[in-house]
């Protein structure tokens, strides 16, 4: 037992090396004459051999902030370093993490790690999407502000963020909600204003007679409910603003064939864009050939055939015959339900000055999401009918060639075109006239961004009676929120309500005005956030174009799924717009993205619906029971959320296991892209917690071999040793390769710390001799730690801080002076691509490992040659020899191959 005196000088030993701070000393001093010191190595110098709950308290209480610190603050451009730029996405500040946000965080934070040990320069900042109607409603219920609510739930989830080790970018924070970020907001939306990209026109919308706002489509469920207040939703007409995300519908659809493989991803956003066919042209509407101040916007699917139209139709829902419309009473005079009617009013095309009579059909839906369209009889069977229906004339503008090729006639200058020239020049003419031409779907719509609430970004207009709607110049923003201190959730938008705020002066006349009074939806703060990130104390413009060049397109978007379709539309939009106004040079904002899984919890459901808590379950029969009607329940794995009852507190969590084991428990039970059921009793909590302790061990049996009086002798190895080695040299190269491949390509960090269990196992094979003299055993072990670190980084730096004062260590090429986290990350050996001419071929049968064997390289690739091969071994005739093999997967990239049989 070593001395106090002797403790003290080591301890002095460990300050040098800046192991331990001179706060530490003093409190380990007083704790030596007490009697009673820390049970880690760190603290103590002394090395314990178990890996307890509470040596693993101790030393992430001991590693928190220590590696907090080690995170240096990047530096803003600085190109003698390659960047990455990791974003996950920024969450609501609800004021309570969930397990979801633990594992997207989780994903990023280990992606950063892993990429600044690879010299990468990394940002992965975070931030706050604080604006919505949650933290509204949550304002009305607790009589609160929705700005002191939110401030101190971002407050709280920064501070749980803190304790689960979390490496952020914490200089590069932006809220939504703060004048200093929305002022931006308000500055791009003027841009769009400007480029024609942002309109107010009345249309019929989803309210939500709850919250008392306006609903996108998407917000609305298959039950024709509010996705938040769950109440049924009514149709309203209402003047509204809008973002023209049509006018780039085709750009984004292109655009997609140059990214990456998105999980299916990209298949979903083509989806959701749509057939990019056609165009929508614009009207003006006459009766009885006189000019009226309405407008109408048609689509067609074949504008290259604009001189042939007959008529141009609208629904029964069109606002035309709804809401404030002038021409309201003109339609409905002439409307017979269920017949298609002639009207009284002619639309001219803005384009073409063709003047048709407009027809209201009888069916309530025309194509896709269309309430208009332009009716061509020479494309379109359907138009054919309804023109000679209401005996409508119409000119034939296409004739056929001998070759098949088909071009215009009766066209004005167009005639003589082939379709495809005459579309092109076509749309371009109306795009030139500012009149429609933007090429796009029949089924996509225009953003709709108005919302009825207060905590939102202010929408920059200001209505005057003479000048129209009028933008807030911009040496005038932000439009600040005015300060109301009653919410009621009623009666519209608690804007108007603030008549000081609201009554002003016309910016271009002087004249009496009003603001605007609608919010925008939130997604317009989440469509340009991560441009932001890259610049985000900027005062003079959302940031610095040579800000954006360097850190963007983000290298790695991580976030769910269910933002894969409306956000990530909208922030590609965003992005989009700003290289159209030489913002960014970057057309696409994301590189690769990761649309992680969900972490599911166990439900319990009586037949009538309602979810039970755990305690009200009996689990000890058969099948689970209500422990007090017997009723048997219905047991599902769903979404975790307090309703249901199967939610986990990521704090108990990490009380019963700690950071490190939920930590690898997220990273290891499943693929990121794939759903986690989250279960203690599976096989991956267990699994990650005998991995630590073996990490554990290894380290102890190599400190306590270095310790033993002996130093390293790699000559006094034997050549069967020496065989044994070059064995584990090449494991070693193998597992750096794989990793590395996971952390890069498919990110299946699963998948990585499978290969470092792998890793960990040879290395615990070993024999005590090469354990003490071979320079194999110490790298492989040195490279494990530096593998696993971005993982699990609070144990690795524990054992590195042991393995860094051993004595006469063999590899000189890590720096030992420095943490874990701060090594370079190991490279294979140039030698090892030299491919050997066998490959060790891991077999396992229904998931388990049970041997290897030896496959020629030229075979390793062909599943069938492989399989045969297994099954001719000895191998394959103890395991599988009379057994029903349903299927067998070979993954050459890992040397595997998995049989699946019959029990």
């Amino acid at each position: 037992m070593a001395s106090a005196r002797q403790k003290l000088g080591l301890c002095a030993s460990l300050l040098k090396r800046q192991l331990i701070s001179q706060p530490d000393v003093i409190m380990w001093k007083r704790r030596v004459v007490l009697g009673c010191t820390r049970s880690i190595y760190s603290a103590t110098g002394q090395w314990t051999k178990e890996y307890t709950l509470q040596t693993r308290k101790d030393v992430e209480k001991w590693w928190h902030q220590r590696i907090k610190e080690q995170v240096s603050k990047v530096s803003d451009a600085d190109k003698s370093k390659p960047k990455f730029y990791v974003l996950s996405m920024f969450p609501y500040p609800s004021g309570k993490l969930h397990m979801g946000h633990v594992r997207v965080y989780t994903i990023s934070d280990t992606i950063a790690r892993f990429q600044k040990m690879r010299g990468m320069q990394v940002i992965n900042p975070m931030g706050w999407d604080a604006f919505g109607l949650p933290a509204e409603n949550a304002a009305i219920e607790r009589n609160l502000h929705p700005e002191s609510w939110t401030q101190s739930n971002i407050k709280h989830m920064r501070k749980q963020l803190d304790q689960l080790g979390l490496f952020f970018s914490w200089d590069r924070e932006i809220t939504t909600c703060l004048p200093e970020y929305y002022k931006w907001t308000q500055y791009l939306f003027i841009k769009l204003y400007e480029a024609g990209l942002a309109y107010q026109k009345e249309a019929l919308v989803n309210w939500d007679p709850v919250d008392q706002t306006v609903l996108a489509n998407e917000q609305v469920d298959e039950h024709g409910c509010s996705w938040r207040s769950g109440a049924k939703v009514e149709q309203k007409y209402l003047r509204q603003w809008f973002v023209k995300t049509t006018a780039y519908a085709k750009a984004l659809q292109d655009s997609l064939a140059d990214l990456p493989d998105w999980y299916g991803v990209k298949g979903m956003q083509a989806h959701w864009i749509g057939d990019c066919a056609g165009c929508h042209l614009d009207f003006a509407l006459k009766v009885d050939g006189q000019a009226t101040a309405e407008k109408l916007t048609a689509y067609t699917a074949t504008p290259e055939a604009i001189y042939g139209t007959s008529h141009v139709a609208i629904s029964p829902s069109h606002r035309l015959l709804h809401g404030l419309s002038s021409l309201k009473e003109v339609f409905r005079n002439a409307l017979v339900p269920g017949t298609d009617c002639l009207t009284p009013v002619t639309a001219v095309n803005m384009l073409t000055q063709q003047e048709v009579p407009v027809v209201v059909r009888a069916k309530a839906d025309l194509e896709g999401a269309l309430d208009s369209k332009i009716g061509i009889p020479s494309t379109s069977l359907e138009d054919t009918a309804v023109a000679q229906t209401l005996g409508l004339p119409y000119t034939e503008v296409l004739e056929t060639l001998p070759d098949g090729t088909e071009r215009l006639v009766n066209s004005a200058e167009f005639t003589g075109m082939t379709r495809q020239d005459a579309f092109q020049a076509l749309t371009q003419e109306a795009r030139n006239k500012r009149v429609g031409g933007d090429v796009t779907s029949e089924k996509l719509k225009d953003w709709l961004v108005s919302r009825q609430r207060y905590w939102g970004t202010p929408i920059p207009i200001i209505h005057c009676p003479a000048c129209g709607p009028v933008p807030v110049p911009l040496e005038d923003l932000p439009v600040t929120l005015p300060s109301i201190s009653s919410f009621t959730g009623k009666g519209g938008s608690p804007l108007a309500t603030a008549s000081e705020w609201v009554n002003c002066s016309c910016p271009r006349c002087k004249g009496a005005a009003q603001r605007e009074t609608d919010t925008m939806d939130t997604f317009v703060d989440s469509a340009w956030y991560y441009l932001r990130y890259t610049d985000p104390h900027n005062t003079q413009s959302p940031f610095s174009t040579a800000l954006a060049d360097f850190w963007m397109p983000v290298d790695l978007y991580i976030g769910g799924k269910e933002h894969a379709v409306m956000h990530l539309f909208y922030a590609r939009f965003f992005n989009h717009f700003c290289h159209d106004q030489n913002m960014v040079k970057h057309r696409e904002p994301f590189h690769k993205l990761l649309a992680q899984g969900l972490i599911k919890g166990q439900t319990f459901r009586l037949p009538s619906g309602q979810y039970l808590r755990r305690d009200e379950v009996d689990l000890t029969g058969t099948v689970p029971v209500h422990s007090k009607t017997r009723e048997a329940l219905e047991v599902t794995w769903e979404k975790m959320s307090k309703s249901k009852h199967n939610g986990v507190d990521p704090k108990d969590v990490v009380e019963q296991y700690g950071i490190d084991t939920m930590r690898l428990y997220v990273l290891f039970a499943a693929p990121p892209e794939k759903d986690i059921l989250w279960d203690v009793k599976t096989d991956a909590l267990p699994g990650v917690l005998r991995w630590q302790q073996r990490l554990w061990s290894l380290t102890t049996r190599f400190i306590e071999a270095r310790a033993s009086g002996k130093g390293p002798r790699p000559e006094l190895l034997s050549n069967k040793e020496k065989a044994e080695a070059q064995k584990l040299w090449e494991y070693k190269n193998s597992a750096v390769s794989q990793v590395t491949a996971c952390f890069t390509e498919d990110f299946s960090l699963n998948s990585a710390i499978s290969q470092l269990m792998g890793l960990s196992g040879t290395l615990s094979q070993m024999s005590q001799r090469v354990v003490l003299h071979s320079p194999e055993f110490e790298d492989a072990l040195c490279a494990l730690l530096v593998m696993a670190a971005p993982m699990a980084p609070h144990i690795t730096s524990e054992l590195w801080a042991g393995l860094a004062l051993v004595p006469q260590k063999l590899c000189a090429h890590y720096a030992w002076d420095t943490g874990v986290m701060l090594q370079a990350w190991p490279a294979v050996d140039p030698h090892f691509f030299q491919k050997p001419d066998i490959v060790e071929m891991a077999v396992l049968i229904n998931n388990k490992a049970c041997g290897r064997i030896p496959v020629p390289q030229h075979v390793a690739q062909d599943q069938d040659k492989v399989h045969e091969l297994v099954l001719r071994s000895e191998l394959g005739v103890k395991h599988l020899q009379g057994r029903s093999i349903t299927k067998a997967f070979l993954s050459p990239r890992t040397a595997l191959i998995n049989f699946l049989v019959q029990e």
